[in-house]
């Protein structure tokens, strides 16, 4: 994760292409131009296996980011209303629909 860390930012970015295997957890992968100020060592922790979809893939170009490696999300529409009601107050809800996500991933 770039940045900031929120529950509404996308945990992966796109597939990577492995390199070689450092040390006894960790991969080099072979990151894109934009992103040459980041190293390319990953702990397992941090990686999880591609199962191809093209709906996951997350293009750099579309995310603008800035030098200090942040990005802001844009919503696009709301696809949902809804007030939760507690014991002493009520709490209005919204479904946004982001830009550059799918309906499926609507929050």
């Amino acid at each position: 994760m770039f940045g900031r860390k929120d529950k509404l930012s996308p945990r992966f970015i796109r597939p990577y292409r492995i390199l070689k295997h450092v040390g006894l957890a960790a991969y080099q992968l072979e990151l894109s131009p934009e992103l040459d100020q980041i190293h390319d060592v990953f702990h397992v922790s941090m990686l999880r296996c591609y199962r191809s979809d093209p709906v996951h893939v997350i293009l750099i170009e579309e995310i603008e980011v800035r030098l200090d490696l942040t990005f802001e999300e844009e919503p696009v529409q709301i696809l949902e209303r809804d007030v939760k009601v507690l014991r002493r107050k009520s709490i209005p809800l919204v479904k946004l629909l982001w830009h550059n996500h799918s309906s499926e991933e609507a929050t």
